[in-house]
């Protein structure tokens, strides 16, 4: 059973906060979908969420039927520190007049300061990218080989580039084919090939497909046949290997972006009046309310708002109360690592009943079976059914349980198989094959979704008291 200081940050976690500890515990990735309008607001919230709640690096992969493979790479690296160099004697610093004399002269092709006057710099995988890249952080960065990709003579002093910890691939679905497939196999592999190296994720890795709703929620009407597409317009293989999905509502906001607009609203404010204003300005400046993230009084997250539709729909049970607000600022929420290595052993030691194990598979039959569901592969995988165990027993251990219960396997499955589950058309129908009457099952497919197939699973299948 985790600590209960563990047990308390976990409590005031937002619902995509508690999206990526899932991921990050179990070391898989999701699909994260919201509004069109709002898809900029979620990339952005979801960047603060990594490096405030995870201290962790973001790349961001603005996808399009034009990007190449070139693009993906690059813009999934990042630029590591540089590393901490000894202090040299007086005669080799680096003054104008000892700049030749500090330099080796085997580095001098790769170091950036030797390439400038016209010397030309070596074919690279990433040279073409740097006009068409959609990296992260605003394409401010785009690796070279001069940075290092795993070969040349770079000195000890040179930036490696890596991986990001966090992945954010924007619009994946309207990605080529081939980037798609080449995403697959980073997920799969934990690596990426290029033509000069191969580049291996780090430990904390996640990557995250940001989706507009239309297109997370298209599998509602794409059942005719078991294209190389999923239903929301990913590689079905690609799309299979997502551990989970979920819609993020705007109504919930978006909490640490609004608290970095507000901190930076209050800076202004605060310079302002130092500058001359009114007082006016200075009294505002002290009214702005800051929200309290680590005093929390209650088991409903302080962030503003309660966790919907996510694995902290359980901790809002049995208590109302709002949240916590606070005019001092107090230290944001944090998950370590060593927290995340605890909860993955906690999970692990979970166990399952065969009583519930027996209802987590009625279930996997019944969504198997349902009228609604396109027959055929693709849809609930065995792959499908491991990741709705896995989740299971990982939403059990951030309970603070060591067990199982049956509302947590309704809870996983509501967030296993959305993504997953492809509707039917009318024509390919089971129930055609034996007579029924075509429009009878137009009218009874009519406006169904995955959604309303989990419900409809979950109320049919009976629980175990």
């Amino acid at each position: 059973m985790a600590d209960e200081q563990l047990l308390h940050k976990i409590h005031g976690l937002g619902d995509l906060d508690l999206a990526a500890l899932l991921c990050l515990v179990s070391r898989e990735h999701c699909i994260i979908s919201t509004e069109p309008d709002e898809l900029d607001a979620l990339t952005e919230e979801l960047r603060l969420v990594a490096s405030q709640t995870f201290n962790l690096q973001s790349a961001v992969v603005d996808c399009t039927p034009h990007t190449t493979l070139d693009d993906l790479a690059a813009s999934i690296l990042q630029q590591q520190q540089p590393v901490p160099q000894t202090p040299k004697p007086p005669s080799q610093s680096l003054s104008p007049g000892g700049l030749a004399a500090a330099t080796p002269r085997s580095s001098s092709s790769a170091s950036p300061l030797r390439r400038r006057g016209g010397t030309t710099e070596p074919s690279s995988y990433f040279h073409h990218a740097r006009h068409g890249s959609h990296g992260g952080n605003g394409g401010s960065f785009t690796p070279t080989l001069g940075l290092g990709t795993g070969t040349g003579t770079g000195t000890s002093s040179q930036q490696q580039p890596r991986i990001a910890n966090v992945v954010l691939a924007r619009n994946l679905d309207r990605a080529p084919r081939d980037v798609q497939i080449q995403c697959l196999e980073l997920l799969r592999t934990r690596r990426i090939l290029t033509r000069t190296s191969v580049q291996t994720a780090p430990k904390q890795f996640l990557f995250v497909a940001v989706l507009e709703e239309s297109a997370a929620a298209a599998a509602a009407g794409s059942g005719g046949g078991g294209g190389s597409n999923g239903g929301n317009g990913l590689v079905s293989h690609l799309n299979d290997f997502f551990y989970v999905s979920h819609w993020h509502d705007p109504e919930d906001g978006f909490v640490h972006l609004e608290e970095e607009q507000e901190e930076h609203e209050e800076d202004s404010i605060y310079e302002y009046g130092r500058g001359g204003g009114e007082t006016a300005s200075l009294d505002s400046a002290s009214s702005v309310v800051r929200r309290s993230i680590v005093e929390m009084p209650s088991p409903r997250t302080d962030r503003g708002r309660s966790v919907r539709n996510m694995p902290g729909d359980e901790f809002t049970n049995g208590s109302s109360s709002s949240s916590s607000i606070s005019s001092t600022t107090t230290t944001p929420i944090s998950i370590s690592e060593s927290d995340i290595a605890s909860l993955a052993r906690l999970t692990c030691q979970v166990g399952v009943d065969i009583e519930v194990l027996r209802y987590q598979m009625n279930i996997v039959s019944f969504l198997r079976l349902h009228r609604a569901v396109c027959p055929g592969g693709g849809t609930i995988t065995p792959l499908a059914t491991k990741h709705f165990g896995q989740l299971a027993r990982c939403l059990a251990a951030v309970h603070g349980l060591d067990y199982v219960t049956p509302s947590l396997v309704a809870l996983a499955a509501k967030k296993v198989y959305p993504h997953r589950i492809r509707i039917a058309t009318p024509e390919r129908e089971r129930s055609v094959q034996w007579g029924s009457d075509l429009a009878a099952v137009e009218a009874v497919l009519e406006g169904a979704g995955p959604e309303d197939v989990i419900e409809d699973v979950l109320a049919e299948v009976v629980a175990p008291l």
